[in-house]
């Protein structure tokens, strides 16, 4: 089998479930609008891999922990240049022998999307960088079909719309200490993010919402939705004016999720989304 970088929109999509460290009970909320920060040198916290690394179906192993690995990559949970866990932890994550996690490795490693290296400091490293943004990839991924298309912003608006909904809902009812700093950070992130890192510390901020309202399921049908998306996306230039603009769009909704305004979270996210859509209409004129 060889790993594959192309988006399949019919294929069975992969179910990662991004969960971040458990977080103490965030402060009251305040009765007044905060103020976030627009941008900060801090990075933001690091993604926990155990949910998305939890254990294979047996009949597929193979198969499964190539696939598990590549969403990691691609969704940049691991960044370039970043490494797994060791060998041993991640068989035991993945429930499988260390043998069919080399296989697996060797297969990822073949198809350039990570590379091993041995000694102290060794493992298995990301070497995949994603490809300059090319418009005519976006129209010709598109064009694949159209109505999966479709198909899969409804379903990334719906579940994201939703997520954000729900975190609000956590918010209105006192969440625990702890989720709103990482939520802060994961915003000053991206908007302090250059055009070559944007699109995965974007796809970090957004797969944020989805884990922190609590809810496995939620956050693992928030990166699918995102990993239907992903090469499309990633195919689209990255242009310091939508950064700017995208940043006012990601403070709307977090302000509206701190607020504990759920029907504001939604159209927040609805908004932003939209835009999104219209980008990638634009681009396949």
């Amino acid at each position: 089998m060889q790993a594959k970088a192309g988006t399949d929109w019919s294929g069975p999509s992969p179910q990662p479930s991004v969960q971040l460290a458990d977080v103490p009970a965030p402060p009251a909320r305040a009765a007044q609008p905060i103020e976030l920060p627009a941008q900060s040198a801090q990075p933001a916290p690091g993604v926990d891999l155990t949910s998305l690394l939890r254990p294979v179906r047996q009949g597929n192993a193979f198969e499964e922990t190539v696939e598990r690995l590549l969403t990691a990559i691609k969704l940049g949970m691991v960044a370039p240049g970043q490494r797994f866990p060791a060998e041993r932890e991640l068989a035991v994550q993945l429930g499988i022998s260390r043998l069919t996690l080399r296989e697996a490795i060797r297969e990822l490693h073949e198809a350039g999307y990570v590379s091993s290296r041995r000694g102290r400091f060794g493992g298995t490293f990301v070497t995949y960088t994603r490809p300059a943004p090319d418009s005519a990839e976006v129209r010709r991924l598109a064009m694949q079909d159209g109505e999966k298309l479709a198909d899969a912003l409804t379903f990334r608006l719906a579940v994201e719309a939703g997520a954000a909904e729900a975190l609000a809902s956590r918010f209105a009812d006192a969440a625990e200490p702890g989720i709103l700093e990482i939520l802060l950070a994961r915003l000053a992130a991206v908007n302090a993010a250059g055009p070559e890192d944007y699109r995965r510390l974007d796809t970090l901020f957004h797969l944020c919402i989805g884990e922190l309202t609590g809810s496995s399921l939620l956050a693992a049908a928030c990166a699918d939705a995102r990993m239907r998306l992903n090469d499309l996306l990633n195919a689209i230039p990255v242009l310091q004016r939508n950064i700017d603009h995208t940043a006012g769009q990601h403070q709307a909704i977090v302000e509206a999720i701190v607020a504990g305004d759920a029907i504001g979270a939604r159209t927040a996210v609805a908004e932003h989304l939209e835009g999104t859509a219209a980008l990638l209409r634009g681009f396949l004129g």
